[in-house]
């Protein structure tokens, strides 16, 4: 008889096609951040993103077309820059438990995490906590509520919030990958 047993390791992101190695599609791009106004950090990590392109597009433009609280938005936001999203495997985990994965990669990844410890029920207004989204590039984090010299460019390994328990990750891939959202 098989002697079955779960995998308790899976790998962030798993390939498309098993054997085959996936990327990196975005590790030659030059991001130049962009500190958000206000509770916008989907909006402004989205505009930055888009830039690098030679889009001439801000947080507002984004604000018109996504959702904060819906990644399937989001990626639909980034389809007319040739980028969608796609989910990685991903649990509550603390950032600072897979980052040396993630920078293995040598790619382009949003970091989504609770900015306070996530409680199990909502508030009356229907809200969990509040969350925040970093853009990881190689082995740099952009964190867009932050200045630029402050924190808001600063190696992977340095960023002050590793401890903060995720939320969501998600890696940036070409328009049309079989793993977008």
């Amino acid at each position: 008889m098989f002697a079955w047993k779960p995998n308790a390791n899976a790998p962030l992101w798993d390939a498309s096609d098993p054997g085959k190695a996936e990327g990196p599609y975005f590790s030659d791009i030059s991001i130049e951040h962009v500190k958000q106004v206000g509770p916008s950090c989907v909006a402004t990590t989205l505009a930055m993103i888009a830039r690098t392109t030679g889009a001439d597009v801000g947080p507002d433009d984004f604000k018109k077309i996504t959702n904060s609280q819906s990644p399937h938005s989001w990626s639909n936001a980034l389809k007319p820059y040739g980028m969608q999203l796609a989910y990685c495997n991903n649990d509550v985990r603390r950032i600072e438990h897979y980052i040396e994965e993630l920078v293995g990669y040598d790619d382009l990844f949003f970091l989504s995490f609770y900015s306070v410890d996530p409680p199990s029920d909502p508030d009356a207004n229907g809200k969990l906590c509040t969350a925040h989204i970093v853009t990881l590039h190689k082995d740099t984090i952009y964190d867009t509520a932050k200045l630029n010299h402050s924190g808001g460019v600063i190696a992977a390994h340095d960023y002050p919030r590793l401890e903060r328990e995720t939320k969501r990750i998600f890696r940036v891939v070409p328009l049309g990958h079989p793993r977008c959202v």
